[in-house]
């Protein structure tokens, strides 16, 4: 290994002699990477090179290979005298092409690797890149950005439509489900034919081109109302015809169909690929999609009668799809829509988005339709209405929300109202300031199908409770409504989803004495119906909490322990009551520390294998106990946990 190393190094001396010679690098700098080499080099010989190994490699020499061009630049500008190019102006691109080599010799399979060494070739215009391109496509003809990266460099770099063409057609070959690359083939095909066409004009030979002049329809209307502002060149141009001898007019005739010819290829060579991408992808939307920004962005013969073509096939065959029809929604309005007007209502444009939203309604009626209709509507009405969260129902959008009224309505009336949609219809009325529709909304859909529904009657008891008299104190009749409206929903709400509302009862009323013991009384008796269960949040361990932030330390430890005599009280019960009796011990109650080893002992009991647990114990002993505890606490825990390399404290260490 020794050998080859050095070897290797003593082919450098050459390139080493040269720079210093011509001053780019002194003799101390030159032995600084002599020595750098030699280390990179000692590395790739190893047994099992890593690939970080040749990147670092990579990397120093080409840091190198630009300090060597920055003091070259440096030195020409100070001397007058013009210097041939010598061996140290390619023994560095060389090398890093070298190194690139070995690397994808030693990890074929890495193309991100591979990109990298193509890119540098590119950026160098090595001659090595066709080899490293034809080498990629061989280790890697599943990939279809190689093919894409290939053709690009043919038709951009070295300028063979050719061969770019046939490495396209290779590549759809390979990589026939690849939107990507029937994608950039049709933007090659049509590229070269807009090139051909700039070269007719360039010659005189023809007029235009194949990309289309993108006006908006404000931009087109704005010119109809003002052409007196612009000169007519048509009819300078007429006038000039009439003048003309037949023969130019036999020359324009002709250039009329020169320019057809190139429309009609290209309408041609979309077709055909059109095809082919399809028939290859028929599942694919947003292929079929892409390829109609091409076809809008391209000026091509029968433009229209492709682009009908294309949207009767996406209703064909995506027309079972709620994203198709949103789609073609926004698609229609185009950008019609702008921040500073947003989009009326009565806009011929918007009408047409809503006729094909309700088009779409009757092929596909589901919630997911449902939910992307409105979700159009409220955009419309928020760019309209701009950043505040109130909609004000004034001409330009009172239209668009009654239309939306009548929508959650038909949601409603079909069975597709969801959850997530029931509680946005609430508060659309709330966002109106309609308080008394949206009551009654609510109750509506609290008797009905959302009954069990925590976000319903969440928006339900807000309203009730936004309701109330405005002092600040509400009466005993508005707080016994408000009680029995959260108990029922209570009740009906499971208890793994009604956090929100054991939230909003006990922060209500938590200075009302009475009904917040009738919510105390009420949780345990839900804890019980779930036989002690740890749901999405721990019930019990919220109750006492909020007991403990109310009535204090005594009160909160008779409630934990109810709520620790029910069956299968929670590692998040048994942590909260911990937690409180530490607190206490530090603030000298005498009870609080047994309190809390007997915790510790029955909630490792019931959770023996909670490492985290177990190291709490041993923390409480460490700090508070004595240590014949500590060591007690500390090989129970190592027999429970059998010697798990988790439980690691500092005795330990």
């Amino acid at each position: 290994m020794a050998d080859v190393v050095q070897y290797r190094l003593e082919r450098m001396v050459d390139e080493l002699d040269d720079l210093e010679r011509r001053g780019i690098f002194t003799r101390a700098e030159i032995a600084e990477i002599v020595k750098q080499r030699r280390k990179f080099e000692y590395r790739l010989k190893r047994p099992s090179p890593l690939k970080e190994d040749f990147i670092a490699y990579i990397d120093y020499e080409v840091k190198l290979d630009e300090l060597r061009l920055l003091r070259r630049k440096a030195a020409k500008l100070e001397s007058t005298k013009r210097k041939k190019k010598s061996v140290s102006d390619f023994a560095g691109v060389a090398r890093i092409v070298e190194i690139y080599r070995l690397a994808t010799t030693r990890y074929k399979g890495d193309i991100n690797l591979w990109f990298r060494y193509l890119e540098f070739c590119k950026q160098k215009r090595h001659g090595r890149i066709k080899k490293a391109l034809a080498q990629a496509i061989r280790f890697h003809p599943k990939v279809a950005g190689v093919w894409i990266y290939a053709a690009a460099w043919e038709f951009d770099r070295n300028l063979n439509v050719a061969a770019a063409r046939a490495l396209m057609q290779n590549g759809l070959r390979v990589c026939s489900n690849s939107e990507d690359l029937w994608v950039e083939y049709l933007r090659m095909e049509l590229t070269y034919l807009n090139k051909l066409k700039a070269r007719r004009v360039a010659l005189g030979e023809d007029k235009g081109s194949l990309v289309r002049d993108k006006k908006t329809a404000e931009d087109e209307q704005w010119k109809d109302e003002n052409k007196e502002l612009f000169m007519s060149l048509d009819e300078k141009k007429e006038n000039e015809k009439e003048e003309s001898d037949d023969s130019n007019v036999e020359d324009v005739e002709d250039v009329t169909e020169k320019v057809d010819v190139f429309r009609e290829q290209g309408s041609n060579v979309l077709q055909a690929i059109y095809s082919g991408a399809v028939e290859a992808l028929p599942s694919s939307f947003d292929l079929r999609k892409r390829f109609l920004e091409i076809l809008e962005a391209t000026d091509l013969a029968h433009s229209d009668e492709i682009r009908n073509t294309i949207l009767s096939d996406l209703k064909r065959d995506f027309s079972k799809d709620p994203q198709y029809w949103n789609w073609l929604a926004r698609h229609e309005i185009g950008g019609c829509i702008s921040k500073e007007r947003g989009l009326e209502f009565t806009n011929p444009q918007m009408q047409k988005a809503i006729q094909i939203f309700e088009e779409g309604l009757q092929t596909v009626t589901s919630s997911s339709m449902f939910e992307i209709y409105i979700k159009f509507l409220m955009e419309t009405i928020a760019q309209s209405n701009g950043d505040d969260d109130a909609i004000s129902p004034s001409n330009s959008i009172g239209d668009c929300i009654s239309h939306i009224i009548n929508v959650y309505q038909k949601a409603d009336q079909t069975g597709c109202l969801t959850e997530e949609l029931a509680d946005e219809y609430v508060s659309l009325y709330l966002k109106l300031e309609k308080t008394r529709e949206a009551q009654k909304l609510a109750e509506k859909l609290c008797a009905g199908k959302f009954a069990g529904s925590a976000k319903v009657w969440l928006s339900r008891v807000s309203i009730e409770i936004r309701s109330l008299s405005g002092n600040s104190t509400p009466s005993k009749a508005e707080l016994q409504t408000v009680f029995e409206l959260l108990s029922n929903a209570l009740k009906k709400v499971p208890i793994s989803e009604s956090e929100s509302l054991w939230l909003m009862a006990f922060k209500f009323f938590a200075h009302q004495g009475t009904y917040f013991d009738k919510l105390v009384e009420m949780s345990i008796l839900s804890v019980t119906k779930s036989h002690g269960s740890d749901h999405v949040f721990s019930l019990s361990s919220m109750v006492v909490k909020f007991v403990l932030e109310t009535k204090g330390n005594h009160h909160a430890r008779k409630i934990y322990k109810r709520f620790l005599t029910l069956p299968g009280p929670s590692l998040v019960l048994y942590k909260t009551c911990i937690e409180i009796e530490t607190n206490l011990v530090s603030l000298g109650d005498k009870d609080s520390l047994s309190n809390a080893r007997k915790l510790y002992d029955s909630a490792v009991a019931s959770y023996s294998q909670d490492v985290e647990l177990w190291k709490n114990y041993y923390s409480l002993e460490t700090k508070m106990g004595t240590s014949e505890t500590t060591n007690g606490v500390y090989w129970r825990a190592r027999k429970t946990l059998k010697d798990s390399a988790d439980f690691v404290v500092g005795s330990d260490l």
